[in-house]
């Protein structure tokens, strides 16, 4: 399962995991119906944000393997013109929906997986490791998302189910570019180059790696 999957690291993501021969199944916001594409599978009208929609999403899913949270959002302020609105979206589009995620994600990998175990891989940030200005109730989601990751390793480890995160930093995408055009953007990490990170994270050959925070700066 892939949330933010036509996103700016999205695609990248589940080209890596469907090229492994996984199915991958796709919640999205949209609520007209998609028709599957080769290994891809399409389920429009999800909001990651409602409890019950996640809930009912991944009670409809086939027993999973790995769930990988893409979805997310960026927003960028001065602290003093940071709004407690703002922070409250940027905590819902980061922090939510990660958790309700995980939480129905390793509640199927429990009930249904017979023991096998599974793999949860949530999106945080450098900023949430390197904290910089402008850009708090961003950081602050990203930051708790870092802290969902090392709890839930704790507790599900007893289920095998590993739990970790990527970190990046800005990432090469055409609307990364377009925002900051004098930056370097060949010191960026491409889209493909974390879509690899991950698919490591969620491979049967990945054993012993839970809790981790893993950074994908590029040369950042």
């Amino acid at each position: 399962m892939v949330t933010g999957g036509a996103g700016g690291i999205g695609s990248a993501v589940v080209d890596a995991i469907a090229a492994l021969g996984a199915v991958c199944h796709l919640p999205i916001r949209e609520k007209s119906p998609r028709p599957p594409e080769g290994r891809l599978r399409f389920v429009a009208g999800v909001d990651l944000t409602d409890e019950r929609a996640v809930g009912s999403f991944f009670a409809d899913c086939p027993p999973l393997w790995a769930s990988v949270h893409l979805a997310g959002g960026y927003g960028a302020a001065p602290f003093l013109e940071t709004g407690l609105e703002d922070l409250r979206r940027q905590l819902d589009l980061n922090l939510v929906t990660a958790f309700l995620c995980c939480r129905e994600a390793a509640r199927n990998i429990r009930e249904r997986g017979g023991g096998a175990g599974g793999r949860l891989v949530n999106v945080s940030s450098r900023a949430a490791a390197v904290p910089a200005g402008g850009s708090v109730a961003y950081t602050v989601s990203k930051a708790a998302v870092s802290a969902l990751t090392q709890a839930l390793a704790v507790e599900l480890g007893p289920d095998a189910i590993s739990v970790n995160a990527v970190l990046p930093s800005t990432i090469d995408t055409p609307a990364n570019r377009a925002a900051m055009p004098g930056a370097d953007h060949d010191r960026w990490p491409k889209p493909a180059e974390i879509a690899r990170a991950i698919a490591w994270l969620i491979s049967p050959q990945q054993t012993v790696t839970s809790g981790a925070l893993v950074p994908v700066y590029g040369r950042a």
